[in-house]
């Protein structure tokens, strides 16, 4: 009788592990969901940060971002709260960049958890570089493509153009940060080298693709649709693909 019962027992122990298990699951899931939450959190409070300290610098922002077209005395705004709007929005952008280190980090903390040692330690050393590209792209928007893409623009048809301040800072502004995120290309083909999902092999197989993407991308981005701005824009995007093939061979 009493190996019985024990035989008994022993039977019932793995229905309560099984039955476990659920809710462990649920709870690991909400635990995600509140450290998402939290890193969101800090996030959002870097930015604000960011964004308040980038108040102090953002009238000489704007008179740097001018120089393109010749000045502020080139620009007309036309609307009351403009003048306030264009300063925010590029209070926002300064206070992203400068913030860039810190979302970083805690976008790879949140994912860190789930790889190895070896992948989080090049998960963190990625951090300088990404934001280090990020800023290359935008000096090289605002140091070769803006100058070449502005004047065309403006003096297309030998029609005087007065742009509006909003107009024209939003389309600085969106050049100068979506070639800064295409520079970030080559880096986040690195990470995903080192985690093993594409090889240096399999991006040269697919140059063809490459060039093509390339291409929409350039007239997705570029200002103008004249070829030229188009190859100053597509020129640095392959050779980003081919530095993202090196990295590639490297992380393997």
């Amino acid at each position: 009788m009493p190996k019985s019962k024990t035989a008994a027992q022993n039977t019932h122990l793995p229905d309560e592990k099984a039955s476990q298990k659920p809710s462990d699951k649920i709870m690991s899931v909400w635990d995600h969901l509140e450290e998402l939450r939290g890193r969101l959190l800090k996030i959002l409070l870097g930015l604000v940060v960011t964004t308040l300290a980038s108040l102090i610098a953002a009238n000489q922002l704007m008179i740097l971002l001018a120089i393109p077209i010749g000045g502020l005395e080139n620009l007309q705004s036309i609307e009351v709260t403009e003048n306030v709007a264009v300063f925010m929005r590029i209070s926002v952008l300064a206070g992203f960049i400068l913030a860039l280190p810190f979302t970083l980090y805690q976008i790879m903390a949140f994912v860190s958890p789930g790889l190895e040692k070896k992948e989080r330690r090049w998960i963190y050393l990625s951090i300088p570089f990404a934001t280090i590209l990020f800023v290359g792209g935008v000096l090289f928007a605002y140091f070769v493509m803006l100058p070449a893409a502005v004047p065309f623009l403006v003096e297309f048809m030998g029609v005087e153009t007065v742009p509006r301040l909003s107009n024209y800072m939003a389309f600085i502004l969106n050049i100068i940060f979506w070639i800064g995120v295409c520079f970030e290309i080559p880096l986040l083909m690195f990470i995903l080298a080192k985690l093993k999902l594409i090889t240096a092999r399999q991006m040269i197989k697919h140059w063809r693709i490459a060039i093509i993407a390339s291409a929409v991308l350039a007239a997705v981005i570029s200002p103008t649709i004249d070829p030229v701005n188009m190859i100053l824009l597509m020129a640095p995007l392959i050779g980003l693909y081919l530095l993202s093939i090196v990295l590639a061979a490297l992380a393997a």
